[in-house]
């Protein structure tokens, strides 16, 4: 069901309480170092507050462990937003209370309020009601446009939707979009579809593979994850990571794969991982005082290939270590595949975490259809799991 966005909401004097996601990576000096995520929030809050509306943005930041902590603090996010924005962003002192509630009691229409860190509170990630009872006193309407949690049923992305109830709560921009692309490709994909799956663990995407083995034409393979099909397949790996108690595991899915899994025919490997590693190529068993940490040239070709002729793309997770410079040209060749069929033939999706990172490393993320803004968010989501944050919204 098409869930109502905040577009088709009157907020005009309203105080619309959006839970965001704000947890952004910031350095030692507390500076912002990505704030993908803020902009990706803009469109719906110049939504709320071009119409009149009183933007309440709730978000979490880190993981404080009791209480507050001011290396947790959202007061980096709300001045740089106040600066994206060009207009003054108040931090509240808390995101319950009664100070908070006096600063949204002030608040003239068009206005924006960022609420402090909401896991400062127990009550947060246990979903607990009067918490959400608390936060949700603050707003008329609800808003969710934070797909990064919305896989995690806490008091700011569940309760005070549960709470405000029907004809009150729907979804921003952002989460539509989200919908839009990563439903669109699993649901409806233009064939052939492709899935391009990274990372260091088959545990992590057991799940993911199981569910795209049933839509994807077929289903590429790199990372260290790889090297589990390996041991699976009778082959040695020197040094490889790999998850040996998985093996089962990895071979059962090779078995239900019938052809459409796609595993490396030859590998960048060394003995240490560094800037300055001496890598060599190897195709078949890897030696044992050497590890595998890119896939191979072979391997690129065949990946390119099968890109080019895809007319869906899906790909969560790197090829080998692309933090280092010997080790990344597998994964930046899937970047470029993709940027180059973007917009001519296909629809390509990263689907967040680091394969988000690596295209913004390449500089390529402008390139490509959509980057996913959620990690665990968009691996639960490719698994086909449903999301009861967004369940709960209203539909059209």
């Amino acid at each position: 069901m098409a869930k109502k966005t905040i577009a088709q909401l009157d907020v005009k004097g309203k105080r619309v309480l959006m839970r965001v996601d704000f947890n952004v990576p910031l350095d030692s000096s507390g500076h912002i170092t990505d704030d993908r995520r803020i902009v990706s929030a803009l469109p719906t809050i110049r939504s709320i507050i071009e119409r009149g509306g009183k933007a309440i943005l709730m978000s979490h930041l880190g993981r404080p462990k009791s209480g507050p902590e001011a290396k947790f603090s959202l007061k980096p996010a709300a001045e740089h937003l106040g600066r994206l924005l060009k207009q003054n962003v108040q931090l509240a002192p808390d995101c319950v209370g009664p100070a908070t509630e006096a600063l949204v009691a002030q608040m003239a229409d068009g206005a924006v309020l960022v609420l402090e860190n909401t896991r400062f509170h127990k009550g947060e990630e246990k979903n607990d009601p009067a918490f959400a009872a608390q936060l949700a006193k603050l707003g008329d309407v609800y808003c969710n446009d934070a797909f990064g949690t919305a896989h995690r049923q806490h008091a700011s992305t569940y309760g005070v939707a549960e709470i405000l109830g029907p004809g009150r709560r729907v979804i921003g921009f952002l989460i539509e979009k989200e919908l839009k692309f990563l439903g669109e490709a699993l649901d409806h994909p233009n064939r052939p579809f492709v899935a391009i799956l990274g990372g260091a663990k088959v545990s992590d995407k057991i799940a993911v593979i199981e569910n795209l083995l049933r839509k994807a034409d077929s289903i590429l393979i790199g990372g260290a994850m790889a090297y589990t099909f390996f041991l699976a397949q009778g082959k040695s790996i020197g040094q490889s990571l790999a998850e040996r108690d998985k093996v089962k595991l990895a071979a059962d899915l090779l078995a239900k794969g019938e052809g459409k899994l796609v595993l490396p025919t030859d590998t960048v490997v060394a003995a240490e991982i560094s800037d300055t590693a001496i890598t060599t190529v190897v195709a078949g068993n890897i030696p044992d005082d050497q590890q595998g940490l890119d896939i191979g040239p072979a391997t690129i070709a065949d990946y390119q290939r099968r890109i080019r002729s895809a007319r869906t793309v899906v790909w969560n997770g790197p090829m080998g270590v692309f933090e280092k410079k010997p080790f990344q040209a597998g994964t930046r060749a899937v970047a470029e595949s993709l940027a180059e069929i973007t917009g001519h033939h296909a629809t390509t999706i990263i689907g967040g975490g680091d394969s988000a990172a690596a295209i913004e490393q390449f500089g390529l993320a402008a390139k490509v259809t959509h980057v996913s803004t959620g990690g665990g968010a968009s691996l639960e989501f490719l698994e086909g799991r449903g999301f009861p944050c967004i369940d709960i919204l209203d539909t059209v």
